[in-house]
């Protein structure tokens, strides 16, 4: 399954009927959430999505309105309900913070899908919607495979459609190179052959125009048609670095995967590295310095660059090309040597290893090449054991 997202250019008319349409479905979530509440609260007894789905019929009765949206469009609303509660008590069941499904907002609630029926792709580059009508939209590349979903979804002011395709895997001719790759700030990608792939920091570039944005809608009055607008253009210019970081990210992990047989990173968790810093206190209960100025601006750097967005492209993009993605344990990895496996203990601040066996290299090459050992090592080990399995 690949999808393949395309920009919408509704017409005015158009884009007011996608944003009804929008806010009808949203209506369907929350009062088909609010009925499972209350069935529960009230009764004890949980209601499944087949209970909902036959009062379709009893609604379009009474609200004559959802006659004008496509019947597999609003039975998908109610798929989504049932996933999120079924994935809200698996929660519950593992122990994890459960996190009860919400109600959705209108900035929350963005995208309506067909699932099986009801839209078509024109070969004059139209997307025709049941219930909706033709849109015009831009087949920036080939649509490859089967469609199987629909789905519509609003970015701001702007409306893509997403489809959803089934397909043959389309591998590369076969690579016996590997690659270990240490990911970094200074450098985003440090490949144990000694090349570097820069750090845009697109977040970084575009913090002083976030900021006057930022702060241009904190002077707007609430509910203000103003204020509205400078909503628009602080979420426009974070979609921008969004893009930015995206485009990015799917050209260096193509071309990795088109390079390399093997590709092994790090097993990194960009989450648990950028929480903010603990507070810290002495024995009479007086907060102390805690460095956590430091660390908001380190946390900052980290989710700019986009570790495991680039890891998860490079995952997929792989199984798709039949090539593999390995991830290691990321212990020692800047700490032992290439050379000769001694472990040369360095702070953050020291940027070159050397060592008393000869090897002086830079210390995120030196990493890279023990993230490829690791890795090396952990598919020959896997090798080994699936003939006993």
């Amino acid at each position: 399954m690949k999808s393949f997202k395309y920009r919408l250019y509704p017409t005015g008319k158009q884009a007011r009927t996608l944003q009804w349409t929008l806010d009808r479905t949203r209506e369907l979530y929350n009062a088909a959430l609010q009925e499972r509440r209350d069935a529960y609260r009230m009764a004890h007894k949980s209601i499944t999505y087949y209970d909902q789905s036959v009062q379709l019929p009893e609604i379009k009765a009474i609200r004559e309105e959802y006659k004008d949206i496509h019947s597999q469009v609003l039975q998908d609303v109610l798929r989504r309900v049932d996933k999120a509660m079924k994935a809200f008590f698996r929660r519950v069941k593992s122990g994890e913070t459960p996190g009860y499904p919400r109600f959705q907002g209108r900035d929350r609630y963005d995208s309506f899908t067909y699932p099986q029926a009801g839209f078509s792709l024109t070969q004059d580059s139209r997307v025709c919607l049941s219930k909706i009508g033709s849109i015009k939209v831009r087949l920036h590349r080939e649509v490859q495979g089967t469609i199987k979903t629909c789905t519509i979804k609003r970015e701001g002011t702007c409306w893509y459609v997403v489809f959803a395709c089934e397909g043959e895997a389309a591998p590369l001719p076969v690579s016996d190179e590997a690659v270990g790759i240490d990911l970094g700030l200074l450098h985003f990608a440090t490949l144990s052959t000694g090349e570097t792939i820069e750090n845009p920091r697109y977040f970084r570039k575009g913090e002083k125009k976030l900021q006057a944005l930022q702060q241009s809608l904190a002077r707007k009055k609430r509910g203000s048609h103003r204020r509205q607008k400078a909503v628009q253009s602080v979420a426009k210019a974070h979609r921008k670095v969004r893009n930015q970081r995206a485009d990015f990210l799917h050209k260096a992990s193509r071309m990795l995967v088109n390079q390399y047989g093997v590709i092994v990173f790090e097993e990194l968790q960009p989450a648990n590295m950028s929480r903010r810093a603990k507070p810290k206190q002495d024995e009479n209960g007086t907060y102390l310095p805690n460095g956590g100025s430091a660390k908001s601006g380190l946390n900052k750097s980290i989710q700019d660059a986009g570790w495991g967005q680039f890891v998860g492209y490079c995952t997929y993009k792989a199984e798709n090309a039949g090539r593999t993605v390995v991830q290691v344990n990321p212990r020692y990895t800047s700490q032992v040597c290439s050379g000769c496996g001694t472990i040369r203990k360095k702070t953050l601040e020291e940027r070159w290893h050397s060592c008393e066996c000869g090897t002086e290299l830079d210390r995120d090459h030196n990493a890279a090449i023990n993230i490829l050992r690791l890795g090396r090592s952990q598919q020959l080990a896997m090798a080994v054991e699936a003939p006993r399995l």
